[in-house]
């Protein structure tokens, strides 16, 4: 549309003689996006972008769509067309329009605000979403329902979860099941790593070609958590990769994360993806060149416009024997040198694509996109122990102190050396969720200390004391027609479910009453909200399994601060999202006990260290050794 309309000098013309145009960028003003794609919603049954609306002088509208080309066709209408009949309609019927948009713009205040919050939060819930899920889970291919399939890896996170608390193995068939479709899939870039942001097809095949910051965060968080939980080499290799990809394609110098690359090269989508087989022999030559054809299905049919999409998919299921880090899976003959092989031709490969044609990259740095990358980055570090991995969550983090942070108030975005906007929903709650994984990757208070604070902001700006529930901007902020409250996950999560997260474990952490009572009113919010369709509210219900099923708290007494290795292995090893950790030392007690006032009660002493366990607010005897320790927290079958 913007190539079509709004550079075409006739519509300029007209739109500049008889109206004021504003577009909107919808990542720097999702509040505006969030309020106006409820109205597209309202009017005409559906959404999506481009967003048009007609609105008057107050902000009130009379008129939303999403695509109209120049000109009417296919019973299309055209928006030189609509414009002429909207300035018509101005002239001769003005009244009527003022009248349309004050309804409208009444109509949007009739949401959901309970005076008296019913107690729904529930097993039932958590289980209907499961099942649903699962209902809807694609035996042969993975995901969930037909194409176009979305990742959606906060789905997956809570199924993971699910199998944990309730022994449920389908749901956790259905997650690996998905998470090795998807890598086979042409929605994987096969070349340079990384993955697009849906599949068109049910088969994870050919993808639309963009690549977003924010799925391949949530993804790495999922193929890290899989590999935690069954051990299967393969998905710690897949994260690697992804990660590699951020690293070396959308994070910059002084180390924030980009937004994303295009799917077009030279207007044309996924001309940056896709080879033919002459082209990658004459690349590589006629042996080497048909041995990675076949490898990766490059054929003379294609599967993409006459061309192909690298993938796996003809290769089965993966190998799931443990192979050097970076090497490429398929099935047991592809085991050993020949994946050597294959790695070493891929790298010829990506450097010739990298050369032969351009993608556009999407520059911006979003802090609430770099929360959840950070975030990724710091699990990939308390997993795998991997230095370079903090030092990308490290250096991200302290990006976003110095650009997109004023004393404790976030901003939007930044780009070209300016820092824009007025810090969101997603903004806070995001990044809070990063600083708690940082933490529990590091175990350094000092980032527990700084995601209470930035959550303090969240809920005196963002909060409805009264019905619960995050405004999606602040309380300070300009004011639209509406201030919406987002509850449903969409490709990320919904600022409101993790600021249901985040609040519900810091109140593990911290014993703060105050931060109990706001989670609690927020999880009542969501419950009351969320009955009839609780699966599109997965990260929701992941905040809910903390209150649901019984969370433990552990504090560790440690002597030396040496000891905090074997605290950092327990959780490296072991997939315990129902665990909240403290480490208090001689070094951190004092500023430990500012915030987590109950840890005055465990002294320190010079008998070695003392590990106290609760459950359902009841604690058990102190242990003194991990091995007793691991006892305690370890599900056993």
């Amino acid at each position: 549309m913007a190539r079509e309309s709004f550079e075409d000098e006739e519509v300029a013309d007209y739109l500049n003689n008889y109206f004021v145009a504003i577009k909107v960028d919808k990542e720097e003003r999702p509040d505006i996006d969030s309020v106006y794609m409820s109205v597209c919603q309202n009017i005409t049954g559906g959404g999506g972008w481009p967003l048009t609306i007609f609105m008057l002088p107050d902000q009130k509208p009379f008129f939303a769509g999403t695509y109209y080309p120049k000109r009417s066709r296919y019973q299309m209408p055209g928006l030189l067309d609509l414009l002429e009949t909207v300035q018509e309609k101005w002239e001769t019927e003005r009244e009527d329009l003022i009248r349309t948009g004050e309804g409208i713009a009444d109509s949007l205040k009739h949401e959901m605000n309970q005076e008296d919050l019913k107690d729904n939060v529930s097993k039932a819930l958590i289980k209907k979403a499961a099942r649903s899920l699962i209902n809807h889970f694609d035996k042969d291919y993975g995901g969930f329902g037909g194409a176009p399939k979305f990742p959606a890896p906060h789905n997956l996170m809570f199924l993971l979860r699910a199998a944990y608390h309730e022994k449920n193995k389908e749901a956790l068939k259905a997650v690996e099941k998905t998470l090795d479709s998807m890598y086979r899939g042409g929605i994987f870039d096969h070349i340079g790593y990384g993955f697009s942001r849906y599949s068109t097809d049910s088969m994870w095949l050919v993808p639309h070609f963009e690549k977003m910051l924010y799925d391949n965060g949530l993804l790495i968080l999922t193929y890290l958590e899989a590999y935690q939980v069954t051990k299967k080499e393969h998905y710690r290799q897949i994260a690697e990769m992804t990660m590699e990809y951020v690293l070396r394609e959308l994070t910059h110098e002084d180390g924030g994360f980009y937004c994303g690359q295009d799917a077009d090269s030279e207007g044309v989508e996924g001309k940056y993806y896709v080879f033919t087989p002459d082209e990658i022999m004459d690349l590589l030559g006629k042996e080497e060149g048909k041995y990675f054809n076949e490898y990766f299905d490059i054929t003379p049919k294609g599967n993409f416009e006459g061309k192909s999409i690298p993938n796996r998919i003809h290769a089965g299921n993966l190998n799931e024997k443990s192979v050097s880090s970076g090497q490429v899976f398929g099935s047991a003959s592809a085991e050993g040198l020949e994946n050597e092989r294959i790695l070493r031709l891929r790298k010829t490969v990506l450097e010739y694509r990298t050369n032969r044609t351009r993608l556009h990259k999407d520059d911006k740095i979003l802090t609430s996109w770099n929360g959840i990358m950070i975030a990724a980055f710091a699990k990939a570090y308390q997993i795998l122990r991997e230095e370079r991995y903090l030092q990308a969550a490290r250096k991200a983090d302290q990006f976003l102190q110095e650009h997109l942070s004023r004393e404790d108030y976030l901003l939007v975005y930044y780009r070209d050396g300016k820092a824009i906007g007025h810090g969101h929903i997603d903004d806070y709650s995001f990044y809070s969720w990063a600083l708690i994984g940082l933490y529990e990757a590091t175990l350094d208070i000092h980032y527990l200390e700084r995601a209470i604070r930035y959550t303090n902001v969240l809920v005196r700006k963002f909060f409805d004391p009264l019905h619960g529930g995050f405004y999606l901007y602040a309380e300070d902020a300009e004011k639209l027609i509406h201030r919406p409250k987002e509850l449903y996950d969409g490709a990320i999560p919904s600022g409101n479910s993790v600021a249901a997260y985040v609040l519900l474990r810091l109140a593990s952490y911290t014993g703060s009453l105050d931060l109990a009572k706001t989670a609690d009113k927020q999880m009542k919010y969501i419950a009351n909200c969320i009955g009839d369709y609780p699966s599109a509210c997965c990260f929701s219900l992941m905040a809910m399994m903390q209150l649901i099923y019984p969370t433990k708290e552990l504090v560790c007494i440690l002597p030396e601060e040496s000891e905090m290795k074997e605290v950092r292995k327990l959780f490296s090893d072991h997939f315990l999202p129902d665990v909240a950790v403290l480490v208090k030392t001689k070094g951190n007690q004092e500023q430990l006990s500012k915030f987590a006032e109950f840890t005055k009660d465990y002294k320190i002493n010079s008998g070695g260290q003392s590990y106290y366990l609760c459950e359902n607010h009841a604690c058990r005897a102190p242990v003194h050794e991990m091995k007793e320790l691991e006892k305690l927290l370890i599900q056993t079958d």
